[in-house]
């Protein structure tokens, strides 16, 4: 029964490789291939629910490929299914057969048609490969894949500002809970020393011995999965990007974060349950986080103008709820809360357009006025003042922006200095030392041997904090990035024989690649018109579509995602910097924090937004 599970990740497969075969202008047979392949999906789904049921509800697992391993570390693919999993693949599925199906005429003819559609069904195929994932190797494919379907559908219309600017603010806010995922699979590794499944993390005796000898780092595991599943489902303080991820077509707004893609914190903490419910204040840190995210969203909810800020914060505020479910050992609840709230908030979303239309129309001939407040005035003050900050959203946005993205652009500017020319000349010089203490570690002073990883950590980051803060030249900011990714590799690879050479050629292999034709590709667009700027949006995706697509693979592939070696080769990376290391898994995190946005921002800068050329129709900033 177990082997059976792959083939619900490889049907969605093999409907995106269909969706891309199929002629753009063939709006039919694209919408068929996906609407097809979902409805096979929930069709099969429900058949293997029921047979599954029917024999007992056992508990599978199913080890698959083995992607890489070594004395010290194992990657592979696992499958697990039980009834979480069955809940939340059933309703995905269900849920993308709608939308499809709704989709096929909200976009009839229009020019992103095939984009939004293959974009769709490649998201449903990581969805549920995240359901269905095992370990936290599994887990973290489908999750990154996740983020970016979530960029590329925020901004679907690419030609304004709003859906590109809202893209990346989204994209930062998902970054901290990406990088608290690779800190709790660091670790793991070094608590378990294997890569631990989910089905292991369900021995209650072996949690128990394992916490009570390593009780620091089970904390700190446990944290960083909060924190995790906390900013993929909106729960403060986090709450902000919901509202602004809904700069997509409604139909993609219904999908993603009325239903399926906002819930994965909820799972998130359900699959590690047993794990972080073990530890001392963990469940009532869950319910403080669930409880103020329950009340405050919705009071903002009860406030905003916006249809779809409103679902937005009352879906967050929904979701808290959940939290407190799962906190309180109530799985079974909380599920039925999951199914029933994703239902709601995708029919909300998908007819807000028509009740928009008539509340309008009732407003004008059936208007009300409140009637007069007998409240005291210390009462009326506090209702007053309770509205004001839920009107601004109690600023929670503000605060992220602030404590949070502020300090990088500070540090941006104080290195600003640095220009294309230094870098170049500067870079080389770095990478020589460095190179030199991997193949002679034995010159590096002994009061050193330590500080020297952490010295390449902190250069590395600072590289790409300029790569983030550059406004003049978008081969300066790329440039930068590459030169950061090389200088973390030789961090962790100074003084450290476990990492081999094979494994620093698979870091190299996807970053190589990637690296030479994401600047060719600049070079191409710098030769139409010797502009480069980052200080406004270029919108070249207009003229050069192609050329678009080419570098967000190449800004894809530089970053690690898992259609590289590179995503094995990070995973790598990581599992060879020690406990003891602190100041380096911080710097290096960090970085991996920030790279993404780093290239993503080049990408949406040079190839989003308005075209900068105005021969064509174009639409308002605010628009």
């Amino acid at each position: 029964m177990a082997e059976f599970l792959q083939f619900f990740v490889w049907l969605p497969f093999l409907g995106f490789l269909a969706s891309l075969l199929v002629p753009a202008k063939n709006e039919k047979r694209i919408a068929g291939v996906v609407i097809t392949t979902a409805g096979l999906h929930l069709v099969a789904m429900a058949s293997f629910i029921v047979f599954w049921w029917m024999h007992g509800a056992p508990i599978l697992n199913q080890k698959h490929i083995t992607l890489f391993q070594s004395d010290s570390i194992e990657i592979f693919i696992d499958l697990y299914f039980d009834a979480v999993g069955a809940v939340f693949t059933f309703i995905g599925a269900a849920i993308t057969v709608l939308v499809a199906i709704f989709s096929k005429y909200y976009l009839h003819r229009d020019q992103g048609f095939k984009r939004y559609f293959s974009t769709v069904i490649f998201f449903f195929l990581n969805y549920t490969l995240l359901i269905l994932s095992g370990n936290f190797e599994t887990l973290f494919i489908g999750w990154e894949f996740l983020g970016i379907c979530s960029f590329l559908l925020i901004s679907f219309y690419r030609d304004r500002y709003l859906p590109v600017k809202n893209s990346l603010k989204v994209l930062s806010i998902f970054r901290i809970g990406d990088i608290c995922l690779i800190l709790a699979m660091w670790m793991s590794h070094h608590l378990w020393n294997q890569n631990i499944t989910f089905q292991q993390l369900s021995d209650a005796p072996a949690l128990a011995l394992h916490i009570a000898e390593h009780s620091g780092y089970a904390w700190f595991i446990a944290l960083t999965i909060i924190i995790a599943a906390a900013v993929k489902s909106a729960q403060l303080p986090f709450s902000s990007w919901l509202p602004r991820a809904m700069e997509g077509p409604t139909s993609s707004s219904a999908l993603f974060y009325g239903s399926l893609s906002v819930h994965l914190g909820v799972f998130l903490l359900m699959r590690t349950a047993p794990y972080w419910q073990s530890i001392d204040y963990m469940d009532i840190l869950v319910i403080v986080i669930g409880a103020a995210t329950a009340l405050i969203g919705a009071s903002i909810a009860k406030v905003q103008s916006s249809v779809k800020v409103q679902i937005a914060y009352s879906s967050a505020a929904q979701i808290g709820l959940m939290f407190i479910e799962v906190a309180l050992g109530w799985h079974t609840l909380a599920l039925v809360h999951f199914a029933a709230n994703a239902m709601l908030r995708t029919y909300q979303l998908l007819v807000s357009p028509s009740v928009m239309s008539y509340l309008s129309h009732n407003m004008f001939f059936s208007f009300v006025p409140l009637a007069k407040s007998t409240t005291s005035p210390l009462a009326a003050k506090v209702s007053n003042t309770l509205y004001i900050l839920a009107l601004k959203e109690w600023n929670i946005d503000t605060l992220l922006t602030k404590y949070l993205w502020n300090p990088f652009k500070w540090m941006g500017k104080k290195i600003a200095f640095v220009s294309y020319r230094t870098t170049v000349i500067v870079f080389p010089v770095l990478f020589a030392i460095g190179f030199f203490f991997v193949i002679f570690p034995d010159n590096i002073p002994l009061d050193d041997y330590d500080v020297v990883p952490s010295v390449y950590a902190v250069i590395g980051l600072l590289y790409i904090i300029k790569a983030l803060s550059e406004r003049e030249d978008a081969l300066h900011a790329w440039l930068s990035v590459i030169g950061a990714e090389l200088l973390i590799i030789l961090s962790v690879a100074i003084h450290n024989q476990d990492f081999t050479p094979l494994q620093m050629l698979i870091v190299f292999s996807g970053m190589i690649v990637s690296s030479v034709v994401g600047y060719i590709t600049l070079r191409r667009i710098k030769a139409f018109d010797n502009d480069l700027s980052l200080n406004y949006y270029h919108g070249y995706s207009y003229e050069h579509p192609g050329l678009a697509f080419v570098f967000l693979l190449s800004c894809l592939g530089l970053v690690g995602l898992p259609f590289t070696p590179t995503f094995i080769g990070i995973d790598v990376l990581f599992s060879h910097i020690h406990k003891h290391q602190e100041l380096q898994i911080f710097f290096t995190a960090m970085s991996f924090m920030i790279i993404e946005i780093s290239v993503l921002r080049i990408y949406a800068r040079i190839f989003t937004g308005m075209h900068k050329k105005s021969y064509h129709a174009m639409a308002y900033r605010s628009s």
